[in-house]
């Protein structure tokens, strides 16, 4: 009998694991679609605007 229980205790903790592991893909799987959303619709050509090269010179020297 405890070796049964022992081996439904296993059992259980996989399958929680396994939800776990699940979620989390899941998590980052939506935190990247809704990246890639944001970056394909928002942003516009205003957003990556380019500093002159003299600009860089000038704050190095």
């Amino acid at each position: 009998m405890f070796e049964h229980q022992l081996q439904q205790f296993r059992h259980d903790d996989l399958v929680r694991r396994a939800e776990q592991e699940r979620q989390a893909r899941e998590a980052v799987r939506l935190r990247r679609a809704a990246r890639r959303e944001t970056a394909a619709g928002g942003a516009g050509p205003e957003s990556h605007t380019r500093r002159h090269r003299r600009d860089r010179f000038i704050r190095a020297a």
